[in-house]
């Protein structure tokens, strides 16, 4: 599956629906929806990615995902029986993140307490460090287990699946996802 630059431009703005089943554990939450996602309707669809190759290096998943085309069926249900939810600070779909501005974050983080308080989930892992600290006002933050919560969800930052940073590999990003993920019971604590 391909598009055009133009057919991109044309989800410029789009919303993804949230990915959130009843019995979500582990809420992932991404910076925006890139135009692929919105193109294509599923969250880091981006080729080249690394959120599902880490998720399966991870042992979150079972098998890898490539939501490249569209997710399918067999693919958002094992996600939603693992527990697995995805979601945005901001809903709207932009080229890149640096797009957005630090009132559509700050609102994003605002709308995320309410969603985190409606869904529940015992961990949510913010896929950025740069967006967390905007989002939720707090400069200082580091990667890693935040001190904060959100009622009684723990909130972790992790690190950013796109492939424009660089500072990571499948595997980083997988031992972050599966310290957020043991926390939250998706997996255990050895493999």
């Amino acid at each position: 599956m391909g598009f055009t630059r133009a057919e991109l431009e044309s989800y410029r703005d789009a919303v993804v629906p949230d990915l959130i089943g009843p019995d979500c554990k582990l809420l992932f939450v991404g910076i925006n929806p890139g135009l692929w996602t919105a193109a294509t309707g599923a969250h880091f669809a981006r080729r080249g990615n690394r959120f599902y190759p880490a998720l399966w290096r991870a042992g979150i998943v079972d098998r890898l995902i490539d939501a490249s085309a569209g997710m399918s069926d067999d693919d958002r249900a094992l996600l939603l029986d693992r527990g697995i939810g995805i979601t945005n600070v901001v809903p709207r779909a932009s080229a890149r993140a640096d797009e957005l501005t630090t009132e559509e974050l700050v609102e994003g983080g605002r709308k995320l307490i309410e969603t985190v308080t409606r869904v529940h989930p015992k961990v949510i892992a913010v896929a950025g460090i740069t967006a967390y600290r905007t989002a939720f006002g707090d400069r200082k933050a580091t990667a890693g287990r935040q001190d904060r919560t959100i009622g009684d969800t723990v909130v972790w930052v992790v690190p950013n699946p796109s492939g424009l940073n660089a500072h990571h590999t499948v595997d980083t990003l997988a031992e972050a996802y599966r310290a957020a993920a043991v926390e939250a019971g998706v997996v255990h604590e050895s493999r």
